[in-house]
């Protein structure tokens, strides 16, 4: 029993980092109705900016989320204009497919040219710390990780619910021709919210290596856990996001207390009998966005 209580809070703990990431990409897809291969390339560089930033001037992970962002939201917007822009929009839900995969492939060239394939990792001083709770490990970074993560989706709530861009971003997934006639420039808030997608993704991403070891290669296996996460949760739906991270999460988690061969497998077993009874997700609808 105290296994499984530690596996329960090692992945709540880690469903906010993963939620994180997915909501990223499942705004990504409610505004533009692109599915972003690149989402997982995109950690993975976010991931390497933060190293670089720490192993070359010493600024803590958690401190160099603001310059990570800020790098990754200019990188978005402009893999929406140059990459997804000029794109039919007829065969924009195809053909972006290729394009992000594309892009993927060009950020992982990037990544290994600039840093090769090593295997790298985060280690600042109090990477291995953690607290004792009622004789439950509670580690450090992930602790912190899950409240930036907290923060973060809670600010974006605000942004999306609570202020005028959120409500073009909204109205532009729910009823884009409306939304133009009403004023709402499309291609814009397109580009915007490709850009802030890939900002929260590179908040995660900042920490990443303070959670796992990675090389340019492990934007592969992270890819297929957040598709897994915002398939499961219901595309398009932010909210779908964040409870398909802490289903698989703690899943794999609690799992791996048991068997960890298995672990890795949870996460696919749960979404095919999750889409097995509800084919559009948790959360998804019939139409156009649930943002």
């Amino acid at each position: 029993m105290h296994a499984l209580i530690q596996g329960l809070i090692l992945g709540i703990l880690t469903a906010g980092v993963y939620a994180l990431m997915a909501s990223g990409q499942t705004l990504i897809f409610g505004v533009m109705k692109v599915v972003n291969l690149a989402q997982g390339a995109m950690v993975i560089f976010s991931a390497y900016l933060s190293y670089e930033l720490f192993t070359s001037f010493g600024i803590d992970p958690f401190l160099s989320i603001p310059i990570v962002t800020i790098v990754m939201f200019v990188i978005g917007v402009l893999v929406q204009i140059v990459f997804l822009r000029p794109l039919k929009s007829e065969d924009r839900s195809e053909l972006s497919l290729l394009v992000t995969f594309a892009v993927a492939l060009l950020l992982e060239g990037i990544m290994t040219v600039t840093w090769n394939t090593n295997v790298r990792s985060v280690n600042t001083s109090y990477a291995n710390f953690s607290w004792t709770v009622f004789g439950y490990r509670i580690p450090i970074v992930r602790f912190w990780a899950f409240i930036m993560s907290v923060a973060v989706l809670c600010l974006l709530y605000v942004l999306l619910y609570r202020s005028r861009f959120g409500r073009a971003i909204r109205a532009t997934v729910q009823n884009p021709e409306a939304a133009r006639l009403l004023g709402v420039q499309s291609e814009r808030i397109a580009a915007l919210g490709f850009g802030l997608g890939a900002s929260t993704t590179a908040t995660a991403g900042a920490v990443y290596g303070l959670l796992y070891p990675f090389n340019a290669g492990s934007h592969y296996d992270l890819i297929s856990r957040l598709l897994s996460i915002i398939v499961l949760g219901g595309l398009g739906s932010v909210g779908g996001a964040i409870v398909g991270a802490l289903i698989i999460s703690v899943s794999s988690s609690v799992v791996a207390t048991i068997s960890p061969t298995w672990s890795e497998m949870t996460f696919f077993v749960i979404l095919l009998l999750v889409l097995l009874i509800r084919p559009r997700g948790l959360f998804g609808t019939a139409a156009r966005g649930a943002i």
